[in-house]
């Protein structure tokens, strides 16, 4: 499913930490990483070469560790912004899956893995793996861990019954047939929509909402889960969406990147993204099926 992953790094201890995890990704069908650090300037080809000659031994050095984790691994030094350089090289290296890190507080302002990584989201035409940092210690004794866990389960999965959600469901079905056996499925009935003038028909929804539920359910007991359990909590999406993850044992969310009003979610306010800045768990955002094929 995801056989080529592009990883994002910004020579920082986050990124390191981002790398220390994704060996989680081999039950999924992981075998060549990609490891990509953009510059984020514009330079003459001396330049290139002196900043290069600085940069590349780090590079290599996280080339050995993944190598010995089993991953194929190359190294791609680009000069652009992030955040337009990692999406054309995954797209250029037929890359099945970006991964990029996210954290509540920052070792560095400069870092890769803050305001810049939610723009890798925004533009990514891939489906991105957003990984949780817990940021511990102070000063010079500060360091980033990531989670390490199988990615397969237990897995939460969030939809609107969008079209985009629909395509984030089939991953979720893969992963179960990966080995995945535990998996919720949250719908959440959006207060901010429904209170004002739907109310009368909440029980309406909550019957119809179910029966894709159970549908869902159904599709993955057939992929050999053993567990699929069904929320379907009255709120605020993001917020319950937060809210589950937190109080549930989840090692990944799966969900779509955009959903029902495409320019509404567009922007950094959108449910995806105030998920990814909160969630406790790593994060899978799919893109819309026009932007990219589906899992392979």
């Amino acid at each position: 499913m995801f056989r080529r992953i592009l990883v994002a790094t910004d020579l920082s201890k986050a990124s390191d930490g981002v790398l220390s995890c994704i060996r989680g990704l081999m039950p999924l069908g992981a075998e060549t990483a990609i490891l990509v650090h953009a510059l984020g300037i514009q330079a003459l080809e001396e330049m290139r070469h002196g900043m290069s000659h600085f940069i590349e031994p780090y590079l290599q050095e996280r080339k050995k560790l993944l190598e010995a984790e089993g991953f194929k691994t190359t190294i791609e030094l680009a000069m652009g912004p992030a955040v337009t350089e990692v999406n054309r090289i995954a797209k250029e290296q037929n890359a099945s899956l970006i991964v990029v890190g996210s954290h509540g507080a920052t070792l560095a302002r400069e870092m890769l893995l803050g305001g810049t990584a939610m723009g890798i989201v925004s533009h990514a035409t891939l489906p991105v793996l957003v990984v949780r940092l817990k940021i511990t210690g102070t000063g010079n004794e500060a360091r980033c861990e990531a989670p390490f866990g199988d990615f397969r389960q237990p897995v939460l999965y969030c939809t609107d019954f969008s079209e985009t959600a629909e395509r984030a469901f089939a991953y979720v079905e893969q992963i179960v047939a990966s080995g995945g056996k535990r998996v919720t499925l949250l719908h959440v009935q959006d207060r901010s929509r429904i209170e004002k003038y739907l109310s009368h028909r909440l029980d309406e929804f909550n019957t119809l909402d179910r029966e894709r539920l159970e549908s869902l359910r159904a599709r993955l007991e057939q992929q050999g889960a053993e567990k699929v359990c069904i929320g379907m909590p009255y709120g605020y999406p993001s917020q319950e969406i937060v809210r589950e993850a937190g109080e549930g044992d989840y090692h990944l969310i799966v969900m779509g990147s955009r959903g029902r009003g495409f320019f509404a979610e567009a922007f950094l306010g959108s449910v995806s993204h105030q998920v990814v800045r909160s969630a406790p768990v790593p994060v899978l955002l799919v893109p819309p099926h026009s932007l990219s094929a589906g899992p392979s």
